[in-house]
């Protein structure tokens, strides 16, 4: 579960870092290149952070998918069912 809250928080912070760089570009007029870089320097460095604990997490198997086109691809990770 804490994982999950990583990934969720880790999505929000880009967006604000992305959102604080579109208010850094329209707002300042005069030296707006180096805030809005450094926004979206952080931008990038949040979303590296994101990716690299998605890809860990379903490396680790502490995330999967259970949708229902990857049964099909995967049927050895899904529960067999008994019949009655």
């Amino acid at each position: 579960m804490l994982l999950k809250a990583i990934i969720v928080f880790l999505f929000i912070a880009v967006l604000i870092s992305l959102s604080s760089a579109l208010v850094f570009l329209m707002k300042d007029v005069g030296n707006s290149r180096k805030r809005t870089l450094y926004a979206l320097g952080v931008r990038v460095v949040l979303a590296i952070a994101l990716v690299g604990t998605i890809a860990w997490g379903i490396y680790s198997g502490r995330l999967s998918s259970q949708a229902p086109w990857d049964r099909q691809l995967h049927p050895e990770r899904v529960a067999p069912q008994s019949s009655p």
